[in-house]
């Protein structure tokens, strides 16, 4: 369905080269930063040679380098996502709580939406590293075992939730990682049911966080906002009891706030 119209997609304004273009661009992220036409095409499903006219396409209008063998992106790459935070405020806006955050807990605290079976990172207020994976504004990460992921997951419809958790890649990252779809069901009946996401070593060994839906002046989730710390500095008690009640007052705000 079209996302403007809610009417029918009429395939007669479908630009298929375009299509190509993005998805090729989309092939590079921070495990494939550098990538060969042969890579390219059996990660789109293109052609070598269609693939080959994308690459080199990008190359010639300065989003990506050649080096004769290897494709990377290059900064110039960059104005695509910039375009959409200047195109809105809610980035923005999440920008300015998150460091809010950041300031009042001495915690590292994120802001993230939903795109497809991942979620990625629209806001970030480092105050310290505490991830082993570089993390930015941009980075995309599970949805299925990440707090702001999960928060995410709850305000679908149950059966959307199901069938991205189906269709995307639940790896065991700790010991601790639930990755059975009824397991991961539960969690977000219990997200659904107490308002918040807390997620204990399932990314990472020794990672705690917390975090919460971010509504709209209509009620509806247009984000999730979150606290990560260390286990062995703010456990379960101290994220709910101390934490929450501060990421719950930003919630409010940003109500008022995003339309």
């Amino acid at each position: 369905m079209n996302a403007t119209t809610d009417k029918p997609y009429d395939q007669r304004n479908h630009l298929v080269g375009l299509e190509k273009g993005l998805a090729v661009i989309e092939c590079f992220d921070a495990t494939h930063q550098k990538l060969t036409i042969a890579e390219v095409a059996q990660a789109v499903g293109l052609s070598r040679a269609a693939a080959r006219r994308c690459l080199l396409t990008l190359a010639h209008l300065g989003y990506a380098d050649y080096d004769g063998k290897f494709f990377r992106l290059t900064v110039h790459a960059m104005r695509l996502g910039y375009a959409y935070l200047a195109s809105t405020t809610t980035p923005q806006i999440l920008q300015t709580f998150v460091e809010r955050l950041s300031e009042e807990t001495n915690e590292p605290s994120s802001a993230a939406t939903l795109d497809g079976n991942e979620m990625v990172y629209v806001a970030r207020a480092a105050v310290k590293r505490i991830l082993s994976i570089n993390v930015n504004v941009g980075t995309r990460l599970p949805l299925f075992c990440t707090s702001l992921g999960r928060v995410l997951l709850a305000s679908l419809d149950p059966a959307d939730a199901e069938k991205r958790l189906a269709e995307a890649p639940r790896p065991e990252f700790t010991q601790h990682t639930i990755t059975s779809i009824p397991q991961i069901r539960r969690q977000l009946a219990q997200v659904r049911a107490n308002g918040y996401s807390l997620v204990e070593e399932e990314l990472q060994v020794g990672l705690i966080s917390l975090s919460v839906p971010v509504y709209n002046s209509k009620g509806q989730t247009v984000a999730s906002i979150g606290i990560a710390s260390q286990v062995h500095r703010s456990g379960p008690k101290r994220m709910i009891e101390v934490v929450l009640p501060i990421l719950l007052k930003h919630q409010e705000a940003l109500a008022t706030m995003l339309q």
